[in-house]
């Protein structure tokens, strides 16, 4: 079994999983944010949605150096279906990269930097563990708590959540 093949089931699985949840953004509360230092709703969900580009860099590039003013921030969201048409997009764009990458090309080394500081060096594998998927069910995470806060129904993820028993 090649790795792409170990990696796909998982990655399918968490796309669904991260849909379902943006699936539940309210519309009318989107500006809403917890904290004056957080991210809004639409941010939050917009950085969520832009994980997947993510994989494009780590896939085709041998290294990505962020600006040390942290970069241009991603344009907000301004709709549930706005929101949806770009998670499915960068989620196949993702997929088609992800399947496309051989056992050999998955344990080449990539690196992420900042200014002259290397952040890391690792197995693209291992950088598209971090990146892509451990970045993405963190931020969901937090999602979670977001939609809550603003009496948003939670879908199941991993198992059953009081609003939903499948």
């Amino acid at each position: 079994m090649s790795l792409v093949e170990t990696l796909l089931p998982e990655f399918e699985h968490e796309m669904a999983s991260t849909r379902r949840m943006l699936e539940r953004l309210p519309e009318d509360k989107l500006d809403w944010r917890p904290h004056p230092k957080s991210w809004t709703l639409a941010e939050l969900a917009t950085h969520i949605l832009s994980i997947p580009l993510w994989g494009g860099t780590i896939f085709n590039t041998e290294s990505f150096a962020l600006p040390a003013d942290g970069g241009p921030r991603n344009v907000a969201l301004t709709s549930v279906a706005e929101a949806l048409e770009r998670f499915d997009a960068n989620v196949g764009a993702l997929r088609t990269a992800l399947s496309a990458q051989s056992d050999e090309q998955l344990r080449t080394s990539w690196t992420l930097s900042m200014g002259e500081r290397i952040i890391f060096t690792q197995p693209r594998q291992q950088a598209w563990r971090g990146m892509i998927l451990s970045h993405l069910i963190h931020h969901r995470g937090q999602l979670s708590v977001y939609l809550r806060m603003t009496d948003a129904p939670l879908p199941s993820i991993y198992g059953p959540s009081a609003d939903e028993r499948v």
